[in-house]
């Protein structure tokens, strides 16, 4: 994989790191932590060795008196290690261990130690376009997403077709996560149709034939393996009345649109609409979980139906941002922006589109969509560059 420049940075002691498979956790870690002693449990042989024997960690640390760095990769392949990495923690103060793995929630819901606050827990998402730099193509990033497994080979397309069945194979199937394989595969495209919607639990399970509580037990899956995300409603200072379900996406937009049954009675705009959507909104998770100063992301929509797409808050920031897939823009794309600056005076409005150019309308700055994209930069304070 070509060595390319991250935003995420890692903290000064030992630190869990989360992500879905192929975001680059383990490349970047050996890129940046070459000299760490490395368990690799997604190697059988020694995934069979530290479930049978989880103290051997403790001799094979022995075995290296100098080494400071230690990396476990796919922790959750062997959760008992934990317990030998706070008894190491507790014993030698300098050692700093880093464990990478699918989902912190995972082993939570195993009842498994995460040592106590010990280690920070990070998150390392897709490639955020400003990485890419001018090797970025909006097309080619809403036609193939942005996980670097995928972006980096040589058969993206190929790649992407295999990425949900490989989840299905070792994460779902392998650790008997479901009963009932089949319907699973079938949630996870009948769920694809709610990419930046509301979520509807009990129509996806219409869709998939199984009931609204086995619904809620795939979602939580999906959220356990980090394949997807929730957006909450915006609600601070509420002026109006508003929904209350969350808004759904799929991680990456490449895996969404992998898992997106589309014929030729599809419109365009009924697939393409949700992937620049989403592929927005990963980015905004991406630019909110690098920066120094925390921040959230949230949606805003009135029980009448009037919808901002993404509302960006923390200390720091307060943005109200709206996505359209078109390249001109009218009176009335603006009007949610408007209405929501009504209520949120200190809010700056910002309407991403497909068009060329950077406009100023009524207070209201219109960019495109790429130029948004690469102008995420979580090492700046402000969203989006006023110049």
């Amino acid at each position: 994989m070509e060595k390319l420049s991250r935003f995420f940075r890692k903290p000064g002691g030992g630190f869990f790191l989360f992500g879905p498979r192929g975001t680059g956790k383990s490349t970047w870690l050996r890129q940046t932590m070459g000299d760490a002693l490395w368990i690799d449990l997604l190697d059988p042989e020694a995934q069979r060795v530290y479930q049978a024997r989880p103290e051997r960690l403790k001799e094979l640390i022995a075995a290296y008196p100098a080494a400071r760095d230690v990396v476990i990769d796919e922790i959750q392949k062997a959760p008992a290690l934990l317990d030998v990495v706070h008894a190491l923690i507790e014993s030698d103060r300098w050692l700093r261990f880093v464990l990478t793995g699918s989902s912190a929630r995972k082993l939570r819901r195993g009842g498994f130690n995460l040592l106590a606050g010990r280690l920070v827990e990070t998150t390392m998402h897709p490639f955020m376009a400003v990485e890419l730099g001018a090797a970025f193509n909006l097309d080619r990033a809403l036609r193939f997403g942005m996980v670097p497994l995928v972006t980096q080979s040589p058969d993206p397309e190929a790649v992407l077709r295999t990425y949900a069945s490989l989840y299905l194979r070792e994460e779902v199937q392998a650790e008997a996560l479901v009963r009932d394989i089949g319907a699973f595969s079938r949630f996870l495209e009948a769920i694809s149709f709610s990419q930046g919607s509301i979520l509807n639990l009990a129509q996806v399970g219409r869709e998939c034939q199984v009931g609204r509580k086995t619904v809620e037990g795939y979602l939580d899956i999906l959220e356990d393996l980090l394949l997807c995300f929730r957006v909450p409603v915006f609600t601070k200072r509420a002026k109006r009345h508003l929904v209350s379900h969350d808004k759904f996406y799929y991680f990456d937009v490449g895996v969404y649109r992998s898992l997106r049954p589309s014929g030729p009675l599809d419109r365009p705009e009924e697939i393409e609409g949700p992937a620049l959507e989403g592929l927005v909104a990963q980015h905004l998770m991406a630019w909110a979980a690098y920066r120094e100063s925390p921040a959230r992301l949230y949606y805003w929509r009135t029980k009448s139906g009037s919808e901002v797409d993404f509302v960006v808050y923390g200390p720091d920031t307060f943005w109200a941002v709206e996505v359209k897939r078109s390249g001109s823009i009218h009176g009335k794309d603006l009007r949610p922006l408007r209405t929501f600056c009504q209520d949120y005076p200190e809010a700056k409005a910002c309407l991403a589109y497909l068009g060329r150019e950077r406009l100023l309308i009524d207070g209201i700055l219109c960019i495109p969509c790429r130029e948004l994209l690469l102008g995420l930069d979580p090492a700046r304070p402000e969203l989006i560059n006023p110049d």
